[in-house]
């Protein structure tokens, strides 16, 4: 007999996004639901249809993707390509198909009682059937499906529940979202009961003013509604009671039962009210309830509320009533052992991460996330975009007007507004991403707007066809990568007529997010440029074993550390899984390693968001700034530190003064500044005052710092000490040197120079493979001067050393001339290798963490202290890292404190590593490394910015290293 669930051919059928599937609703059946999660019987089919085999049954676990627990179907990476070749609405006749199945015990004492299964996410395509009985269909992967079991199960008795999932289909090509392609079932499995009176649906109304209305659908599984049914409610245990109820006799939205529907409103107004925004995310406790006629509860819903307004006001985005930052990220459900499988704890550690390094905003790309995620970020205190889940990327032009798919884009749209409405972290609805611009998208549109007209609608593919065109289905101008430039222009044009929040900015693929503090100069002192969401949060490495090509799965904790996969495991990006098809290390682009563990460039951002600012120093003390928009600095404390450069760092209390946003005040310091010490910076130490739900007491929120003090002009060197000794090529001899001082022009590539194209220019002109020829060794008194041309594919680049003895060591004055043809190099500075056994470094300068020129504002001037071989940021693409911007001076010393010491004439970028340039480039995994024992040593007169044109705009030119002469000196002495 052949399965109906089948017969349609639903991974075929775009018009058909369910079948037997119940509505979706605010209404949160968790709570006391029977979980199914667990281990399951397994079966991986060629394709759906294709007959089970009773030798060929397995386990796996639920939640959980098939791709991730050992079968031969893989993960899977491509950004824009699909990964088979059929167009839509078909999908390849090889299609892994997955059957799930387990018994079902349903409990006794749930007699007369409906009974409802709830998949929490399937993909792509999720067929149930009970006791071989067909009961629905389901698409979309990033949503609930629920169904009702009552009429094919019996309380007290055993059944079958079988889940199939389809992996290929019509909605995959709506699917195509830059990230792993899994299959599987990757949300909990619930079952739970309800009484026949229950609540179908709960709609929150909560504004800043106190103002509460709650409407309630109501619904009977038996028909017509009971006559006397109510409904009451109460907030954080105060009555509230039913007013206007209406009883209306509609059709059920589900043709398999003939329910009738019932309205009802609670409206109230809550006296003082507690608003809600995410600095301080003020929630209260909604219970309710729903009664039979004699008072006894058939059903209830609790919800957590917040009470706030969003509005567009002209072209700003308001919270209530404040013009408030976005300083947002861009983030999917990700895990390296599980894959789209998240757990409750995995969300808290992505949501508190991000609030500690100054992130308010979340963009759910690129479609609804774990419901779970919601509550967090009500409670923690996010601004949610909240995505539906649609991206075309492949076939964007030809789907958004397509009228097969018409049904998929609202379908997908509403049911996201459904489930997540009540959520006062949710204050603006996408429409989807990356999927051109068509009437499916307008009707989508136009669905929302009627049904919650409460909050503004965002989609980038509308706002593409003009920034401030009133006609597109996007009331927030919401481009992606578009260059700074271009959005300044466009605020300042007098044309604006809408918020410009980018969607996606500032791509973290590898050592990037150059720039960062440049935009924010901007979006800060520009009105009607009001932030973004950086791309974005994961690198979506997966651990994978080196000797097997296979993901480690759920067996893999403890196998990880710092960013770095144990011995024998790798962080596997796309091609790594043995595909033809893929993208590479595109995947690996966020502002964490796959571990959760923060990049250097997190700390930037923590400091461009600093909540505190120092303003500028004044006679009668330091000048202080409230950068919030609604709170003061009551939950904060602080501590002065003064980092002078003779090595001295004193410390004291800070006082933080009582201001409101936006307000300044100037405060004393707790110590006088030295005469002496040289040049000295002032930090601001600012942590938790006390445990936060997201932070414990003491944790570092920001350290704004301001120089007080310049450097003193240093002098002329007298030359004294014993002559300094070269080789035959004129190259520098040192007893803890193991290769002498070089010119370097060369870095392994970053990501953005590869893909931006750089480096590309880099290997024709031959920076990679430069050939050194002395010209001329000549020794005047006590200089001893070497010049050498470095040849390259074209042009020849002329360098001069001066080594002068000096007391303690040696001085090396040296210059570069870069032919007009070198209009872009990596770097212009010196490279030397020490012998082993220099396993510590000690410097003045930025730091503690790894900066670049155009990414520096987040490590602070200061004495720093850190082993060599945790200088090394291991970006899952081995490419230039580790340097630190701004160094004035640095030790490398052993155990016994002997090594070397080196001063440098002005703040100079700086790198110390064990790899060499061409050990990164020779590579493309970090298994795959070998250290060398000694140091590599990088000087650099100039370093090119890292930007982000791995997608997006290159770094400025004022951060470029142009042509021309460079000249930089710097004195090496023996500890």
């Amino acid at each position: 007999m052949t399965d109906p669930l089948v017969a349609v051919r639903p991974w075929e059928a775009p018009e058909v996004t369910s079948w037997g599937r119940l509505p979706m609703n605010a209404v949160d059946r968790r709570p006391g639901a029977l979980s199914l999660d667990g281990e399951w019987r397994f079966q991986l089919l060629p394709a759906p249809g294709a007959a089970t085999v009773d030798a060929m049954w397995s386990t796996a676990f639920v939640p959980g993707v098939w791709t991730m627990q050992d079968t031969d179907d893989r993960p899977q990476y491509t950004n824009v390509r699909m990964p088979f070749a059929e167009f839509p609405p078909s999908s390849p006749a090889a299609n892994p198909t997955g059957v799930h199945e387990r018994p079902l015990d349903i409990p006794a004492d749930w007699t007369g009682r409906r009974i409802v299964l709830q998949v929490g996410a399937a993909e792509s395509v999720l067929l149930v059937h009970v006791d071989g009985r067909p009961v629905g269909i389901s698409k979309d992967s990033h949503l609930a499906a629920e169904f009702d079991l009552t009429e094919v199960v019996r309380p007290g008795e055993r059944s079958v529940v079988r889940l199939t999932v389809v992996k290929w289909s019509d909605a995959s090509h709506i699917e195509d979202q830059d990230h792993w392609w899994h299959g599987g079932i990757t949300r909990p499995v619930l079952l739970y009961a309800t009484d026949p009176l229950h609540l179908a649906d709960v709609t929150v109304r909560a504004r800043r003013d106190g103002e509460l209305r709650v409407d309630c659908l109501v619904r009977d599984k038996g028909g017509a509604l009971p006559d006397g049914w109510y409904v009451t409610g109460d907030l954080d245990g105060e009555l509230l009671l039913a007013q206007d109820a209406e009883f209306d006799r509609l059709n059920a939205e589900d043709d398999r039962v003939s329910d009738f529907l019932g309205e009802a409103r609670i409206r109230a107004t809550v006296p003082e009210v507690r608003t809600w925004n995410a600095e301080e995310p003020e929630l209260y406790g909604l219970t309710v309830r729903l009664h039979r006629a004699d008072g006894t509860v058939a059903d209830s819903s609790y919800h957590r509320i917040g009470f706030r307004d969003v509005e567009i006001t002209g072209r700003d985005l308001l919270v209530n009533g404040e013009r408030v930052f976005i300083r947002g990220v861009n983030r999917h459900d990700f895990h390296p052992l599980t894959g789209r499988t998240v757990s409750y704890d995995d969300m808290r550690a992505d949501l508190v991460l991000l609030k500690r390094f100054g992130f308010n905003a979340i963009r759910t790309a690129h479609y609804p996330n774990d419901p779970t995620l919601y509550d967090l970020a009500d409670e923690l205190g996010f601004y949610v975009v909240d995505e539906a889940d649609i991206e075309s990327h492949d076939h964007a032009h030809e789907i958004a007007d397509d009228p097969r798919y018409l049904n998929a884009f609202v379908d997908r749209v509403s049911r996201m507004v459904l489930r997540d409405k009540n959520h006062p972290s949710v204050i603006v609805w996408s429409l989807g991403n990356e999927s051109d611009y068509g009437a499916n998208h307008d009707a989508a549109a136009g669905w929302v707007r009627r049904h919650d007209p409460t909050r503004p609608i965002q989609y980038e593919g509308a706002a593409k066809r003009g920034w401030a065109d009133p006609d597109v289905a996007s009331d927030i101008a919401c481009p992606m990568y578009a260059p700074l430039e271009e959005c300044v222009a466009h605020a300042l044009s007098g044309e604006q007529t809408k918020p410009l929040i980018q969607c996606e900015y500032s791509h973290a693929m590898g050592n990037s997010n150059g720039t960062l503090a440049d935009h924010w100069a901007a979006i800060e002192s520009t009105p009607g440029l009001q932030g973004g969401f950086i791309w974005e949060f994961w690198d979506h490495g997966i651990l994978q074993r080196v000797s097997d090509g296979r993901p480690v799965g759920r067996a893999g904790a403890g196998l990880y550390d710092n960013g770095v996969a144990a011995p024998g495991h790798r962080w596997a990006y796309g091609g790594d899984f043995g595909e033809a098809l893929h993208d590479g290390a595109f995947v690996a682009d966020g502002m964490v390693f796959p571990d959760r563990t923060p990049k250097p460039a997190m700390y930037e951002h923590r400091e461009i968001a600093a909540p505190v600012r120092i303003r500028c120093f004044r006679h009668e003390g330091i000048v202080l700034a409230n950068h919030q928009h609604f709170r003061g600095f009551d939950w904060l404390t602080g501590t002065w530190e003064l980092a002078l450069a003779d090595g001295r760092t004193l410390t004291g209390p800070a006082e933080l003064p009582e201001l409101c946003p936006g307000e300044t005040a100037a405060v004393p310091l707790p110590f006088e500044v030295p005469a002496d010490g040289g040049e000295a910076w002032l930090t601001l130490r600012v942590r938790t005052a006390e445990d936060l739900a997201w932070a414990p007491a003491g944790t570092e929120i920001c350290a704004p710092q301001i120089r007080i003090r310049a450097a003193a002009t240093a002098g002329e060197p007298v030359p004294v000490g014993p002559a300094v000794e070269v080789d035959g090529e004129g190259l520098l001899r040192h007893p803890l040197l193991t290769a002498a001082p070089t010119l370097s022009l060369w870095r392994a590539p970053t990501d953005n120079d590869e893909l931006g194209g750089i480096a590309l220019r880099w290997r024709a002109w031959g920076l990679d493979q430069l050939v050194r020829k002395v010209v001329s060794v000549r020794r005047d008194g006590d200089r001893l001067a070497v010049v050498a041309e470095y040849a390259g594919t074209v042009g020849v680049v002329r360098h001069r050393q001066e080594f002068v003895p000096v007391e303690g060591g040696i001085r090396v004055e040296e210059s570069a001339e870069l032919p007009a043809e070198f209009d872009d190099v990596a770097r212009v500075g010196s490279v030397f290798e020490t012998v082993a056994g220099l396993d510590l470094l000690e410097w003045f300068g930025q730091g503690p963490w790894e900066s670049y020129p155009d990414r520096a504002a987040g490590a602070p001037v200061g004495h720093h202290c850190v082993p060599v071989d945790e200088l090394f940021t291991p970006y899952l693409r081995p490419q230039e890292s580790g340097g630190r911007h701004g160094v004035r001076r640095f030790t490398l010393s052993a155990p016994d404190a002997t090594g070397l010491a080196v001063e440098l004439d002005e703040p100079r970028q700086v790198s110390v590593t064990r790899y060499r340039a061409e050990d990164l480039t020779a590579v493309t995994h970090h298994d795959e490394l070998v250290p060398r024992a000694g140091c590599v040593v990088h000087i650099d007169a100039a370093h090119r910015g890292l930007g982000t044109a791995s997608c997006g705009p290159d770094t400025f030119p004022s951060y470029l290293v142009a042509p021309g002469v460079h000249r930089w000196s710097w004195t090496l002495r023996v500890l």
